[in-house]
């Protein structure tokens, strides 16, 4: 058995592509647009993945776009979130800031932050290795909206 990917449900393609692609940095691996089902399947994987996902070797984000739907996507409490690790969670947190970003739990602890999407997808972002010394502006950031 393979974990292949986590599919969550967008409600306009050019909002989740700026954020997931150009905000937050994810790639697109490959688009499938279904006349027969009204849907289009975008796939994107983190840089560092990009080369398996593509061979079919690592797990992707899959977004879902029902063509005309006009459906409120709601999630449970059983869902939580992605998680994506990062070289640097200041420096991540900081570029997601100045891409219009709400950072919803900032790294306080030099480890730990996270984001939600246009889709309202709560995403951790975790430091890579140790945690980073705490440092200002983030050690005493409150939280802001939900996580």
């Amino acid at each position: 058995m393979r974990y292949v990917h986590t599919m969550v449900r967008i409600t306009d393609v050019d909002e989740s592509l700026d954020f997931w692609v150009n905000k937050f940095g994810l790639e697109e691996i490959r688009r499938v647009d279904n006349e027969a089902g009204k849907f289009t399947l975008i796939f994107l994987a983190a840089p560092k993945d990009k080369a398996s996902a593509e061979a079919n070797r690592a797990p992707e984000l899959e977004l879902t776009y029902n063509w005309g739907s006009d459906e409120t996507y709601k999630t449970g409490r059983a869902w939580g979130h992605l998680a994506y690790r990062v070289d640097d969670i200041y420096a991540t947190c900081q570029k997601l800031m100045d891409k219009g970003v709400t950072i919803n739990r900032p790294p306080r602890d030099g480890r730990m932050a996270f984001v939600k999407s246009p889709d309202n997808i709560s995403v951790e972002l975790i430091q890579e290795g140790d945690a980073l010394p705490k440092q200002e502006p983030w050690a005493s950031m409150e939280n802001t909206g939900d996580w």
